[in-house]
């Protein structure tokens, strides 16, 4: 076979490795043959296990010609986010610190071997997984394959360019800002944020290596280049059996189309490709409503902002924390709005239980608004795969096609009630701007109700499908 099974989902590409018409060496060799095509333009994949991943490929051949069990991803190669840990490579989150850390499997590492997948590579992410560009001084920028010059979004940015390309056919990523949800809607693929604690997270860093407590907010999710792919990694991934939905019939989806928040900026662009979405699922008998946010989009972002900062401040090092703790007075005492992210980062134990309890208020709010539909669908960021942009922080701003710039932390508004009310989000390609960049939605629904979510994705791709990007 030629290197175009490269450009099969999993699902195909597995069936082609049951019906032998190829071994688990070749799609192996083919796959690590595209990285290396590939990487001076793009630098998704950061680190591999040749070797092993050879090893386990020629014992996989062995197994299904002896005619062994087999397991769920039997033979197929895959990368996995570099925050993952993953025997025989680093899993460094971007610190030349961690490079040379060795561990064992993260507990999701461990299931996607133990289904036979073959686990050869890691995708390039940002430091400690705190941004929305995959790029880190230890291995550099990661390019979206759509354009050299932007990013691919993060923090699993690394693992959605990669998917894109053809280099992996599967992925494991993580979100507690939008990282599975953002480089999935800048790159065109598919991803799925699961309701928080349906996947275990140990062996992901952060937090710590060899930390034991999930952290709120947090998720592992599959990545993938159709919805019946997220369906089947999900399977294996989860931690508890999930029944698997059928593709409902488009005719019988009640959708909420959420595009009107005056407080949350989105690109005309944007909003025109997802309205014509819409229009497209309508026209094919999907009841579509149009509603407003489901919750006060001020409380929402407000409550989001202290219980993700105090999240992150325990990745803080100590000065950078004492630092920050010296700072609280004086913000507190100036009452600015906008010094909410940085006290977040040094929340009191008091401060976080009260952001809980609104939270809890915002999460029976939430259930309300979603019982009419069976997803709502919302914008992922409020514009394209921008340029790279590796500024201070607090300096970089989104520019919309109108030229009208947006604060950075922006990128937080539309991902923030699934994150915050621990609700699953599909990621699924709505379309391609005038400039040919893709945009995705997020199908939001209800908390626990993953195998409906990714059921409604797969009836959706009827609609619309991944597509390659250009240099592919």
């Amino acid at each position: 076979m030629t290197t175009d099974i490269l450009d099969l989902d999993a699902t195909d590409q597995l069936a082609a490795l049951a019906a032998r018409r190829i071994t688990a060496m070749d799609l192996l060799g083919l796959a690590m043959a595209r990285q290396s095509q590939t990487h001076d333009q793009l630098n998704v994949v950061v680190a591999t296990d040749t070797e092993q991943a050879m090893a386990q490929a020629r014992a996989s051949d062995m197994r299904r010609a002896r005619g062994e069990p087999l397991g769920a991803l039997e033979g197929l190669p895959m990368t996995l986010k570099d925050t993952l840990d993953v025997i025989g490579m680093p899993a460094s989150a971007g610190l030349a610190a961690l490079r040379d850390r060795r561990s064992g499997d993260s507990t999701v590492a461990a299931r996607a071997r133990a289904a036979g997948a073959i686990l050869w590579g890691k995708t390039n992410v940002p430091v400690m997984a705190g941004d929305w560009q995959s790029f880190n001084g230890l291995y550099g920028a990661s390019n979206n394959p759509w354009n050299l010059s932007r990013t691919t979004g993060g923090s699993s940015g690394g693992a959605a360019a990669a998917l894109a390309t053809g280099i992996t056919a599967l992925e494991i990523g993580s979100d507690i800002g939008g990282s599975l949800r953002v480089p999935a809607n800048f790159c065109g693929i598919y991803s799925h944020k699961p309701s928080w604690g349906a996947v275990c997270q140990r062996g992901h860093v952060p937090p710590h290596p060899g930390a034991r407590a999930p952290r709120d907010i947090n998720v592992i999710g599959p990545m993938a280049r159709s919805a019946r792919d997220l369906k089947h990694l999900f399977s294996v991934i989860a931690d508890h059996p999930h029944q698997a939905e059928a593709a409902p019939d488009l005719r019988s989806l009640r959708v909420g189309l959420w595009l009107d928040e005056p407080r949350f900026p989105l690109d005309p662009e944007v909003r025109a490709v997802i309205e014509a979405y819409a229009a497209s699922l309508a026209a094919a008998g999907v009841h579509i409503d149009p509603v407003s946010s489901p919750v006060d989009s001020q409380v929402l972002r407000d409550t989001y902002t202290v219980l993700l900062g105090a999240i992150l401040g325990a990745d803080l090092s100590p000065e950078q924390y004492q630092a920050m703790a010296a700072q609280r007075p004086a913000l507190l005492a100036a009452n600015d709005p906008a010094a909410l992210s940085l006290l977040a980062y040094t929340a009191s134990h008091l401060e976080w239980m009260e952001a809980n309890e609104t939270r809890a208020a915002l999460v029976d709010q939430v259930a309300l608004a979603l019982a009419p539909y069976d997803v709502i669908i919302a914008p992922v960021s409020p514009v394209v795969a921008f340029p790279h942009d590796h500024a201070p922080f607090r300096s970089r701003r989104l520019t919309p096609s109108t030229g009208e710039a947006f604060t950075y932390n922006s990128m937080l508004d539309w991902v923030a009630l699934a994150s915050l009310c621990h609700l699953p989000a599909t990621c699924v390609p709505a379309g391609l701007t005038p400039g040919g960049m893709p945009v995705g939605v997020q199908l939001i629904g209800s908390n626990g109700a993953d195998a409906h979510n990714l059921a409604v994705a797969e009836s959706f791709s009827a609609i619309r499908a991944f597509i390659p990007p250009p240099m592919i």
